[in-house]
């Protein structure tokens, strides 16, 4: 993004085509190697204005960290860094049904419509991509699961992956030969279907350990969470079956930080911390927006919004209600939050064809990250070779193990 006047925000539009990046030069590999050739003829492009606060770039320089979020209605996933002359760089590529994101500044998951892939940072240390980017995610892999409504993600102590299938109301995990392998079922889910019952949609990990979900119901029968929405929203401890918190309005994204329990209070626009002994719920931050996505730095929460919908399953929450008491309407982005005393410190916004947000995650260590699509040119000419791990030229078979 340009620099604005002092005073401005920060403005940039973007196309939201397959294989396209908002901030990158055409070529794709380290600053080594030949360019990589464009994508095929994309379709017509997704166009999104996007603004940003005006002390975001700095906040992230500062921090030494980048953001990554998704974009499910548009099938869009973000990469939000600085570049070497201190302007924001906005990176996208495009996912069909870009949901649940999780990893580190190494590796990152990102689950599709049946998809979930595995990217791997292919720079080191002292490479840059076109000069500024320093990580640079590749696709390795794509465990194909179906289309389960895969929504948030974790991985165990045993590197496992971990995920919610809210088509089927549980955790799970992938399989080598089948779709998924259940782990867990909330307990007043009385057996596996393809029903979407209760609407189980996040995943709080810590340390390696699965801990709690997010329920926008207890019903027990096909769809049945569609009539709860406005304050049937529970959060399920893991390892007790036992029903930490009830009463939210379509709560989304737990996480542990700081030793309390957080959760997006989605229908009622609230970041919320949750005493994990008592139950008792605290009210932090509103945000002006339906919210999913939530990632915590030094402090901060990062948490995604979306724009409430007038119709269908947002109808009729606290949301809009809370919205027009404040003569205010939702938006799209991204705001962190001060969590000591619920300050909207900094903050993007997108406006356009990207009206809804999924998960959002903070890359700790990540200046400036870009990334690869799943398929085409740009994919296929791109190569990168690992080290052998003796000279080719000593003869024999040498077992790594």
């Amino acid at each position: 993004m340009d620099d604005s006047e002092p005073g401005e925000a920060r403005r940039k539009t973007v196309e939201g085509r397959a294989g396209t990046a908002a901030e990158a030069p055409p070529d794709a590999a380290p600053h080594r190697t030949a360019d990589a050739p464009g994508d095929a003829v994309p379709p017509e492009p997704l166009l999104t204005n996007v603004t940003a606060s005006r002390g975001l770039a700095q906040w992230l320089a500062l921090h030494e960290v980048s953001l990554a979020f998704t974009s499910y209605q548009t099938g869009q996933f973000f990469l939000v860094g600085v570049r070497p002359d201190g302007a924001l760089s906005l990176h996208q590529r495009n996912f069909v049904r870009a949901m649940g994101l999780t990893g580190d500044s190494q590796s990152l998951l990102l689950a599709g419509l049946a998809q979930i892939w595995r990217f791997e940072n292919v720079l080191a240390p002292d490479q840059r991509a076109n000069g500024h980017f320093d990580r640079l995610y590749v696709p390795r892999r794509g465990q194909t699961v179906a289309d389960l409504d895969a929504h948030e993600l974790g991985i165990d102590r045993a590197g496992r992956l971990l995920f919610i299938t809210t088509k089927y109301s549980c955790l799970a995990t992938d399989s080598a030969v089948h779709s998924f392998k259940p782990v867990w079922r909330p307990p007043f889910i009385s057996r596996l279907a393809p029903e979407d019952r209760c609407h189980l949609n996040g995943l709080a990990m810590h340390e390696g350990v699965p801990r709690y979900v997010t329920s926008v119901s207890t019903s027990d029968v096909v769809d049945g969470w569609r009539d709860k929405r406005r304050d049937g929203g529970v959060v399920v401890e893991i390892e007790t079956d036992r029903i930490l918190a009830e009463g939210l309005s379509m709560p989304h994204s737990p996480r542990l930080h700081q030793g309390a329990v957080w959760v997006l209070d989605s229908g009622n626009g609230y970041l919320t911390r949750i005493d994990p002994s008592s139950g008792e719920a605290e009210r932090v931050a509103f945000c002006p927006g339906f919210l999913r996505g939530l990632s915590f730095h030094d402090g901060h929460a990062v948490v995604g919004l979306s724009l409430a919908r007038h119709d269908g399953v947002f109808a009729g929450l606290p949301l809009q209600e809370a919205l027009e008491a404040q003569r205010t309407e939702a938006w799209c982005g991204v705001q962190i939050v001060d969590t000591s005393n619920g300050d909207i410190v900094e903050w993007l916004r997108l406006d356009g064809a990207v009206r809804e947000l999924f998960d959002v995650r903070v890359l700790p260590g990540v200046r400036c990250p870009m990334a690869l699509p799943t398929f085409g040119p740009e994919l296929a000419s791109f190569i990168t070779i690992e080290a052998p791990d003796r000279p080719l030229a000593e003869r024999g078979w040498h077992d790594p193990t």
